[in-house]
């Protein structure tokens, strides 16, 4: 694999340092995951544009597919994040873990997106009908179904530029295990 080291902001494009500035401002950081976006004169903008996109998904909501998805992806970046924004969201540490299995005893509604979540990152797309019918019987909407799949190909990007580069986690880290 690659060595890439994570850019810093006087090693980035003009364009992309003022990105750096932005999410100095709003996050307190940059990541290192965003930071190795900033590679490309586009690809973190684009990223930033995707991921903070309008959708019908809540935060919690987001956070259940993004824990789902990076697990089935075994990617340890994005399974620290999502871990501590999860944490941030309200869920517990018991019910990360189950989430990122593709489960939520705790919630029915949740239940059926973390299913659906992990079932369509596992097949590649090819979703089960069942699991998209139990996703309908929980409450979810046609507009749901399409923003979860977005977002089920956002955490993709970030799980797969990490699993290539791997920059160092700069969250807490967890295991990959459940």
């Amino acid at each position: 694999m690659s060595t890439f080291n994570v850019p810093k902001r006087d090693e980035v494009s003009s364009s992309n340092q003022a990105l750096f500035d932005n999410l100095e401002k709003a996050v307190g950081f940059v990541p290192n995951l965003y930071a190795t976006y900033a590679y490309s004169e586009n690809a973190l903008q684009n990223y930033l544009a995707l991921s903070g996109a309008k959708t019908s998904l809540k935060g919690k909501e987001k956070e259940v597919v993004n824990l789902a998805v990076s697990q089935v992806n075994e990617c340890s970046y994005c399974l620290a994040a999502h871990t501590a924004i999860g944490k941030m969201n309200g869920f517990t540490d018991e019910q990360i873990l189950e989430l990122r299995a593709g489960k939520a005893s705790f919630d029915p509604k949740l239940n059926a997106l973390a299913a659906l979540s992990k079932n369509i990152t596992e097949n590649r797309g090819g979703t089960d009908a069942a699991v998209v019918a139990s996703f309908f019987a929980a409450g979810w909407t046609k507009e749901n179904l399409v923003d979860t799949i977005v977002l089920v190909g956002d955490k993709t990007i970030s799980n797969y530029l990490h699993k290539t580069t791997d920059v160092p986690v700069d969250f807490p880290e967890v295991s990959l295990a459940l």
